[in-house]
């Protein structure tokens, strides 16, 4: 156990490289290589001996037969195997003590089991999930590698390399093991399923600085490079690249039982309790009422069997399964039952940024061009057709730059909607391509009829593309160019304004840094835009451009200050928040559940994000945004004068759990960026030290160890790594936050509809129990028999226990905080209070009533009732006299007691009519909230009936000791629902008008 706890605390900790910092032939030095011809056969062999191969060890696994077990004896389970073995033992000590005993116990030990069995097995079939997060890691490790050792080029099995090979990637390639890149040639890596990040990625051999993540000169294991090529010496291998720590982290985190299993077993220990303090206060009245010893434990077990609610392990199971298949409907896939529950229980959610409150998919936001900053529509839908620039000149010469200059295409086929056709190209070239296809109609068309006629490919070098094209009507050729503002500016000597062509001065080079800043304050990434005419002279068409000598104008000021280029505008783009995610995050307010944003993008970009869907509300501000209101330095505010707080990955690396708890505790919106997978468990660490149950959503690799530790993990069905869905408890198949409140509402549903089914379930524990006490107490014939509680718990309080899966929301639902994990418990002592107190009582008197009433309609008055019981089951004795002066013989005594039994459980299905339809609300009149609007609950209603009528007038169940009843006897229990009817809207009605008050303190469950 000490030994885990080390490994976890160590794979906590941030990942350690030097590597990146180091200059290559340090690298070569420490790994002891040659930079030419890479490493001998007798290092590598020495080094596999040494460091094994490069794979990922799986975890322990647990076996199925083992969870099968778990589902069949855990839990409530336990509670009911004991019950079911206490039957047998009662049965064996009657066996043994009596000349014919009846086979009650060994019929309720038999049909415990099998409840147990049957719901177990069920349990198992729903959750049959494979935890093998390892698997899905091991579908990440690329199958071959293109390695330099003794100066030749190998492929080999990416798991047979070793600590200092010198490998080859192209693009299209995955990372075979984590590199440091010696030589790179315009190679740029996907990293957004470690960092979030959805741009790709340059990768340079020059050292850096930075953290390990943010590096450029490192490649990480299970990345893709989407172009270019490098060579990289291998730095670390299998479990020790940053993606193998991530795979570890995220099978050793446990996020413990959920918060419904707490309340299961919580509730197990209640009644226990109940049933054993019972049992030993029976036990100790039957030896002082002189019981032989075997006597008083045949009570004992049967009063604590008669405490064991048989039918509630199946009604809990039903229940969420039937939310679980709801939920599903609405975009919710729940792979553990017990999830449902959790999520109605969160009151912090850590939600990661990229494809769940985004789009995942960068999209043009804004346009600079004539001086003004134009917006684009990032809606879902876009369309273009309410923008006012349409027809502007210096839009269209934007729009023709951004089409031509741009190497994006879309996939053939891919002919729908023009935002969710596939393309092929980057992600800033594929919002580029999408805005001009929405504003200006088909590219591909623009292209053909401007062909391309030369280019030059972005480079990080440069950090420009440039392409010449014919164009269509012109005998003049045009250069355009795209790139990072600052140099497409440089090669500038002129700025296009109102389609008019004028000299960039130093007024327009403000104007620019205004909006470029402005623009990039937003968060959003931004590219110029610049073109020339070629002079139809010098560059006929047919000219042969020469890229790499450059015989042509092309910016370059300092080589030729007659080439300067005209600048055309900005397009700035970012990945746009969904349309429904701003109305999420205030019903989530509402609902009292804090929002928190944990992503490993920019700051600036996620704080723009959390702005614009309201994690970080409107008057809310940072102590950045106090300083430049006040035009002071940050350091000068108070921090707690902030309400919230951007937090970035290099500030968490240095706070302890005090700074981090004081964070959480002080701040209401909170945006944490830049963080690493260990940081986003040490946040999801620090809300649940709060005592919040956190739910966290997330869908790249980096974000499995939180899903794994959150007491909900929540991954994206369609942008989701196959880790993250292994990882996770749920997953949202439309990738949609907004589908989370969903979620928080039915999970808040499910609760409070448990909550209703094991009250109404109880309720009929204290008319079950008492006739077996004044059974044993004051030695009357037996009221209700061991038979009749089975058909009650497993026959008619069934469906209508389950049909408040199907009960709908009352009015506050959603707009109640979460409940407390401490004081607002699935079953308190109000419930049992209510359930076997009050109610309770008023159906157990409704079943001695009837009871007295047949005996005495048969001449056995209530008090030669009383010690009554060893003449009457005397098999020996013949003839028992009644108040009218007739003989019972035994089997008549019989016939009339199971007539008694017969009608004390048909009045227990009476009064659970009242008791089922009270149970629908907990504080509102079912005036309001309407009766029959729950169509499953009316069946149950009609169901329990016809089967209690079924039991009591069909030939043949008198094998199961029913005997009919005359029809008037049906209409002694009804005063006693409405009673109870009554008794429970006077209560409500209280609640609502004194709330607060005593009788909410003291009965609102």
């Amino acid at each position: 156990m000490g030994k885990n706890k080390e490994q976890d605390a160590d794979l906590r900790k941030e990942v350690e490289m030097t590597e990146h910092k180091d200059s290559i032939d340090k690298v070569a030095e420490q790994f002891e290589l040659d930079l030419v011809k890479g490493l001998t056969e007798e290092q590598v062999l020495e080094r596999r001996v040494r460091d094994g191969y490069n794979e990922l060890t799986p975890p322990e696994t647990t076996p199925e037969w083992i969870k099968f077990c778990l589902n069949l004896f855990g839990g409530f389970s336990t509670l009911l195997w004991i019950g079911s073995i206490l039957c047998f033992i009662a049965y064996g000590f009657e066996v043994n003590t009596q000349e014919s005993p009846l086979p009650d116990n060994l019929y309720l030990g038999s049909v415990l089991a099998a409840v147990v069995i049957i719901t177990g097995v069920f349990q198992y079939m729903q959750e049959a999930k494979s935890a093998a997060i390892m698997d899905s890691f091991k579908n990440l490790v690329p199958q071959q590698a293109l390695v330099i050792r003794n100066g030749e080029k190998l492929s080999i099995t990416a798991r047979e390399l070793v600590l200092g090979d010198i490998v080859e990637v192209k693009g299209g390639d995955r990372i075979p093991a984590d590199l440091r890149i010696i030589s790179a040639s315009s190679m740029k890596v996907d990293n957004s399923s470690l960092t979030g990040e959805s741009e790709p990625q340059p990768r340079d051999a020059e050292d850096s600085e930075t953290e390990v993540l943010e590096s450029k000169n490192l490649a990480f294991f299970s990345t893709n490079c989407i172009e270019g090529s490098a060579l990289g010496i291998v730095i670390r291998c299998g479990d020790n690249t940053v993606m193998g720590r991530i795979a570890a982290l995220a099978s050793n985190v446990d996020s413990g039982d959920t918060p419904i299993a707490q309340e299961i077993e919580r509730f197990i220990h209640i009644i226990t309790a109940v049933a054993v303090f019972l049992g030993v206060t029976f036990f100790i009245f039957a030896m002082i009422l002189n019981y032989t010893v075997i006597e008083a434990i045949i009570f004992l077990i049967g009063i604590i069997v008669a405490n064991v609610p048989e039918g509630l392990l199946a009604t809990v199971t039903v229940c969420l399964t039937l939310t679980a298949q709801r939920m599903a409907k609405k975009n919710c896939l729940v792979k553990n039952l017990e999830a449902v529950e959790t999520l109605g229980s969160t009151s912090t959610i850590c939600s990661d940024k990229t494809g769940t409150l985004t789009q995942n998919r960068m999209t043009v936001a804004h346009m600079w061009f004539d001086d003004e900053i134009k917006e684009a529509d990032t809606t879902e839908d876009q369309t273009g057709e309410n923008c006012d620039y349409k027809d502007a000149s210096s839009w269209k010469a934007l729009g023709r730059s951004a089409a031509l200059c741009n190497r994006a295409v879309f996939l053939a086929g891919e002919d729908g909607p023009i935002l969710k056709r596939e393309t092929a190209g980057d992600a800033s070239e594929s919002a580029l391509l999408k805005c001009c296809e929405i504003m200006m109609g088909s590219v591909e068309e623009i292209r053909a009829a401007n062909p391309k006629v030369s280019e030059i490919p972005f480079n990080s070098t440069n950090k420009w593309q440039l392409s010449i094209h014919e164009i269509d009507g012109e005998s003049r050729q045009l250069l355009v160019m795209k790139g990072a503002p600052e140099r497409i500016l440089s090669r500038c000597s002129k700025i296009l304004n109102k389609g008019k062509e004028e000299a960039m001065n130093e007024e327009w080079e403000t104007k620019f840094t205004t909006a470029y800043e402005s623009l990039g304050g937003m968060g959003e990434r931004v590219l110029g835009f610049a073109q020339l005419w070629l002079d139809d002279k010098a560059f006929p068409k047919g000219f042969n451009f020469d890229t790499e000598a450059m015989n042509f104008p092309n910016g370059d000021l300092a080589k030729d200050a007659n080439s300067g280029l005209t600048f055309v505008g900005l397009m700035s783009m970012i990945d746009p928040p969904r349309a429904a995610v701003p109305d999420a995050v205030a019903k989530c307010r509402s609902a009292g559940i804090k929002v928190i944003m944990v992503t490993g993008d920019h700051p600036i970009t996620a704080k723009a994000i959390a702005e614009s869907v309201g994690i970080i509300s409107e008057n809310c501000m940072t102590v950045d945004d106090i300083a430049e209101l006040r035009g002071c330095a940050v350091e000068d505010v108070d921090p707690s004068e902030a309400r919230a707080k951007v937090v970035h990955g290099t500030m968490l690396k240095d706070m302890t759990d005090e700074d981090i708890d004081d964070i959480l505790r002080n701040h209401d919106e909170i945006v944490f960026a830049r963080t690493s997978p260990q940081q986003k468990l040490i946040i999801v660490d620090g809300c649940q030290r709060a005592g919040q149950v956190v739910a966290v959503t997330g869908d790249g690799v980096n974000d499995s160890p939180a899903l794994k530790k959150a007491d909900i993990g929540v991954a994206m069905g369609i942008a989701g790594s196959d880790v993250s869905k292994q990882a996770a408890d749920m997953i949202l198949l439309d990738d949609n936050f907004a589908s989370i409140v969903t979620g928080v509402e039915e999970g808040r549903l499910i609760f409070d509809n448990l909550k209703k089914s094991i009250a109404y379930t109880l309720t009929s524990n204290i008319p079950e129990i008492t006739p077996f006490l004044f059974f044993m107490i004051l030695q009357i014939p037996l009221p209700l028999g061991t038979v009749t509680i089975l058909c009650i718990d497993l026959g008619t309080d069934l469906l209508p226990a389950i049909s408040f899966a199907y009960e709908r929301a009352e009015s506050d639902i959603m707009k109640r905080n979460p409940r407390n994990k401490f004081t607002d418990r699935l079953v308190n002592e109000r419930l049992i209070s209510m359930a076997y107190g009050q109610i309770g009582f008023i159906q157990a008197l409704a079943g001695f009533v009837c009871y007295v009433w047949i005996m005495q309609d048969n001449g056995f008055n209530p008090t030669e009732l009383l010690g009554l019981r060893s003449h009457w089951d005397d098999k020996h004795t013949q003839s028992v006299t009644d108040s009218f002066g007739q003989q019972w013989a035994y089997s008549q005594r019989k016939i009339l007691e199971f007539t008694c039994h017969t009608m004390f459980f048909t009045a227990i299905v009476i009064v659970q009519w009242a008791d089922v339809i009270i149970c629908k609300t907990r504080r509102l009149s079912l005036f309001t909230q309407g009766i029959l609007e729950n169509r499953v609950l009316i069946y149950g209603l009609i169901e329990e009936t016809l089967l209690a009528t079924f039991l009591a007038y069909v030939p043949g169940t008198d094998v199961l000791r029913m005997f009919p009843l005359e029809w008037y006897w049906w209409l002694i229990p009804m005063p006693f629902s409405l009673i109870i009817f009554l008794y429970d809207e006077g209560r409500k009605f209280l609640i609502r008008k004194y709330p607060g008050g005593w009788v909410e303190n003291e009965t609102y469950y």
